[in-house]
């Protein structure tokens, strides 16, 4: 990217409220983001990793903390997480935002500095959280800017007062999305008007003054085309210029080099890339690895380059359940090596490597005992560095041939790193069988001389003639769920 970063960066997510608390038992005093020892900043900056995004900094709501103590059904779920649960561990959401300040009990703006040194010391980049969609229900702005946020009239919340709630005299819309019910301790925001438009541009370039990247929850409920079709009713006809080029044209002037990350769900990726977003969540990615099959994910990857670029590829965050349930075991070790040698982005989330399996509340400030698996933080670290190697040059996706008695080549998902010399080939087996194939090379010059293939995986190496690489392609035998990545001498 011309502004620095790496063109495929690793994110690491780490949840800053529970991770500090367990810092705090691991070292027998209270942790903030000022006083992290130093060896704790070497492990979340492995060989690999190009930035940190700090999910949950900003002070949270009162209001909607006495929510989430009261709710029923939350308490529920908290309690089928944390049998022990304590009042002290629901602090609120991190989605419930009251003020874009980093809260106290987390070290506040100072602690938060210190952070931030303490990675870029470490060549890493920090990246922040803002919630376009919605605030707290005490958030300042309802009392002091009430046409920021989607209003109503008093039949509407005789009519549906889980939709509705008042503030100084004003209906106000609590935050949702149009497929699920309202989420009650939010308010929504207007993307329509203004004066909204013109603080968030404002809000985000602060934040832009204390990272090197935001990333953005839900951002396609701020375009045009969904608004319009969830509030329609109450804010009128959408403005001429879209929300987020609007927005993101007024933070660039101030911080050309932040980097914009969507959130992104229902097939939105290209239209928010193409208003200003340098990375968009790859859900269909993700479903595709964690419910289907290597066609599948193979028809995906064969979008075009530039719309891959702009992908951030994931196989859990705070949002989705935890990888070691939902590809277990070998199948989540090869769902691992493809989305971490693929052009675009990789987020990996705190405790994936480790092999968590419950996936905390984000109003949770203490995560449950779980023991780490030491082979599969072995092999997260490992790839983590493989890949950080591997993803230079062009990126091509690589055909494979089986024979008339076997087809199994249809199980496998091939692609290329190279340059001007051949580099990287990966194969991954994604199915639950042995397959074999012929992979279809992309580099006429490897005829006439002899190759070593090292997988850099394992440390395997292998001899193979350069014309029959040429000619019929690289053979491979793999084993269920098994992986290749191998580089050419």
């Amino acid at each position: 990217m011309s502004n620095g970063w790496p063109s495929a960066p690793a994110v690491y997510e780490i949840f800053t409220w529970p991770w500090l608390e367990g810092l705090s038992r691991r070292y027998g005093r209270d942790v903030t983001l000022g006083d992290v020892p130093g060896e704790v900043w070497d492990e979340v900056s492995a060989p690999g990793i190009d930035a940190v995004w700090l999910m949950g900094v900003w002070e949270r709501s009162p209001a909607g903390l006495r929510i989430a103590r009261t709710n029923t059904s939350l308490q529920r779920s908290f309690e089928e997480v944390l049998p022990d649960l304590r009042d002290t561990d629901v602090v609120g959401s991190p989605y419930c935002v009251r003020r874009y300040r980093v809260d106290d009990r987390l070290g506040g703006p100072a602690g938060l500095a210190a952070a931030r040194a303490e990675l870029r010391a470490r060549g890493v980049r920090l990246i922040l959280d803002y919630v376009p969609n919605h605030v707290a229900p005490d958030h300042p702005a309802t009392f002091s800017h009430p046409n920021w946020f989607v209003q109503g009239t008093a039949m509407d919340q005789i009519e549906d007062p889980v939709a509705w709630f008042t503030v100084s005299g004003r209906v106000l819309a609590h935050g949702r999305d149009p497929y699920f019910p309202p989420w009650p301790d939010v308010a929504q925001v207007n993307a329509f008007d203004t004066g909204l438009r013109d603080a968030t541009a404002a809000a985000l370039a602060d934040i832009g003054d204390q990272c090197d990247g935001v990333r953005c929850d839900m951002a396609m409920l701020m375009t045009n085309e969904v608004f319009a079709r969830t509030w329609g009713r109450h804010v009128g006809p959408a403005p001429e210029e879209e929300f987020w080029p609007y927005v993101i044209g007024r933070i660039r002037q101030r911080h050309p080099d932040l980097v914009m990350i969507a959130e992104a769900y229902w097939d939105m990726e290209w239209t928010l890339q193409r208003q200003g977003f340098d990375f968009c969540y790859d859900k269909r990615l993700y479903d595709r690895l964690t419910r289907e099959d290597a066609e599948s994910v193979r028809k995906h990857l064969a979008a075009g380059r530039d719309y891959q670029d702009g992908l951030i590829r994931f196989l859990e965050n705070h949002d989705e359940a935890r990888a070691a349930e939902t590809v277990p075991g070998a199948r989540g070790r090869a769902a691992a090596v493809a989305i971490a040698t693929l052009p675009g982005a990789t987020l990996w989330h705190d405790g994936q490597f480790e092999g968590r399996r419950v996936r905390l509340p984000v109003f949770l400030a203490r995560f449950p005992d779980e023991a780490a698996d030491p082979d599969l933080v072995a092999f997260y670290r490992g790839l983590v560095a493989v890949a950080g190697s591997v993803r230079v040059g062009e990126w091509r996706l690589l055909d494979t041939h089986g024979w008339p008695d076997n087809s199994t080549h249809r199980e496998l998902l091939s692609w290329a790193w190279h340059d001007e010399a051949p580099r990287t080939v990966v194969v991954v087996n994604y199915s639950d069988r042995p397959a074999q194939a012929r992979v279809e090379l992309p580099w006429p010059a490897l005829a006439g001389r002899s190759w070593q293939l090292t997988d850099l995986l394992d440390g395997r190496m292998f001899t193979r003639d350069g014309d029959e690489l040429a000619g019929g392609g690289l053979y491979v035998d793999l084993a269920a769920w098994s992986s290749h990545v191998v580089t050419f001498r």
